[in-house]
């Protein structure tokens, strides 16, 4: 494959184009003045992205200079990995191709071997990397600040190659009781089977861990932040800190953020993990997942994840990059519908409680805010009736389909104690806080005004 496009070879784009595409600290971007009122420039300053690195003095210029990607999250999404980063050569299309090949070929043995050895980037086979895929690890690398990504074909699969190639037989596993159920089972499960050991702890007694970290030769710390259903919040920087001191790595799903509202990496955080089926991908029709971090630990996910064979398909890989392009405009939309739906939903008499870390009542408040640009588009709530009640609401709901995931431009909804834990003891739903009046919304794109309307006529047929 030939040379990739680099942003020094931007010379020949129009010239609004070239200031776009400059790294914000290069030359062709012009220090500007501080000559408005002081007052302005540190409002300016406090409502700046976690992230970002701000420098003032009064009387002198002002200059951001932006984290690793040189550019926002919004400009990211559409170009990183494509017209930003190495991109694909060789083609003059706006539209990332889909690179069907399943085997690359090789001009001759010396041509190979230059790859074998890492002095020629190119591919070799469907199942170790493809053009199309390489393209969304690279814009997904630069939306969470991580020197490398690997994308797998369904979340559940990034989360087991993570787990197998950083935990070693006798290593030792801590992890919270609010965790993705599927990964709950397989830590607890399935590396216990393998001579790994596991903890789990309560977020609401995060002390814990120091405990667990004193008595015990810990390998990894997972956790979820926010959580399913319950939208509890991990302190990133105070777990990163704790379990660093004791040679721990740190691996956060941020699956219910998306990389828009936390970059757990920026945090302080090792690895971390996303179902890209949900935000990234966006409109409820690919199942994939992602792993990022540094080269060093991405390469032996890698490794495992070439054994597991959970490659995704490049068909697969386009759609989420064609996703990921409206991302930022979703989420910002999905926050701002959630968070005026969950202060609405805490003032009415039919509901008990209300679970959204954006709310100034909610106990993960302070740990959100000071972590998180956004607050994510699942409220999840407790109707003020039992569990047939809560039923009628939900069947009354006119707009959002009755379905699980999250993160797409269609409204869902459910009710944990029927969709996850039908069946299941009052015990053992108990243990996972769930109550049968539980319901998580999960809000797409439509119009507030009518998400609102469904839901308060709704809530009239309990």
């Amino acid at each position: 494959m030939a040379p990739s496009t680099s942003l020094a070879s931007i010379s020949s784009l129009p010239r609004q184009q070239r200031c776009l595409l400059q790294p914000l600290n290069s030359p062709k971007h012009k220090r500007v003045a501080a000559s408005f009122p002081a007052e302005l420039l540190q409002e300016f300053i406090d409502a700046a992205q976690p992230g970002e690195h701000l420098k003032f003095q009064q009387g002198d210029a002002f200059t951001t200079r932006p984290v690793p990607g040189h550019a926002s999250d919004e400009t990211l999404v559409v170009h990183a990995g494509e017209k930003i980063g190495n991109g694909m050569a060789g083609t003059d299309s706006i539209a990332t191709p889909v690179v069907s090949g399943t085997t690359h070929w090789f001009k001759n043995s010396d041509d190979l071997i230059a790859f074998k050895e890492g002095r020629r980037q190119s591919f070799e086979y469907g199942r170790y990397g493809n053009p199309t895929v390489k393209v969304l690890e690279d814009k997904i690398s630069a939306l969470e600040r991580a020197e490398a990504t690997l994308v797998t074909s369904s979340g559940m699969n990034a989360i087991v190659a993570t787990l197998l190639a950083l935990v070693p037989p006798g290593g030792h596993v801590v992890t919270t009781t609010d965790c993705y159920s599927e990964a709950r089972a397989f830590i607890r499960d399935r590396l216990g089977k393998m001579g790994i050991k596991s903890t789990f702890i309560d977020l609401e007694d995060i002390e814990s861990l120091e405990d667990v970290l004193d008595q015990n030769d810990v390998t990894l710390f997972y956790a979820d932040s926010p959580t399913n259903p319950l939208l509890k919040c991990v302190d990133i920087r105070l777990v990163a800190d704790l379990c660093h001191r004791k040679g721990a790595l740190v691996c956060i799903d941020s699956t219910l953020a998306s990389p828009i509202n936390q970059k757990p990496l920026t945090l302080g955080a090792d690895i971390v993990l996303h179902s890209a089926t949900k935000y990234m991908a966006g409109h409820h029709d690919v199942i994939a997942g992602c792993v990022s971090g540094s080269e060093t630990l991405i390469s032996k996910v890698r490794a495992w994840h070439h054994d597991l064979g959970g490659a995704i398909s490049p068909n697969a890989a386009y759609m989420i990059i064609r996703g990921l392009k409206t991302m930022a405009l979703r989420v910002e939309a999905q926050n701002r519908t959630s968070l005026l739906m969950a202060r609405m939903l805490e003032r009415h008499p039919m509901i008990e409680r209300v679970h959204y870390p954006g709310l100034e009542s909610s106990p993960w408040h302070h740990v959100a805010k000071s972590q998180m640009t956004g607050y994510g588009g699942v409220v999840s709530f407790e109707v003020k009736s039992d569990l047939h009640g809560t039923m009628r609401f939900i069947d009354a709901l006119e707009v959002p389909f009755i379905a699980t995931s999250l993160g797409g431009c269609e409204s869902l909804v459910q009710q944990p104690a029927v969709m996850s834990f039908w069946g299941q003891s009052d015990e053992e739903k108990a243990k996972n806080g769930i109550k049968d009046n539980l319901v998580r919304f999960s809000f797409g794109i439509e119009k507030f005004e009518d998400l609102r309307d469904d839901i308060l006529q709704a809530l009239e047929k309990i």
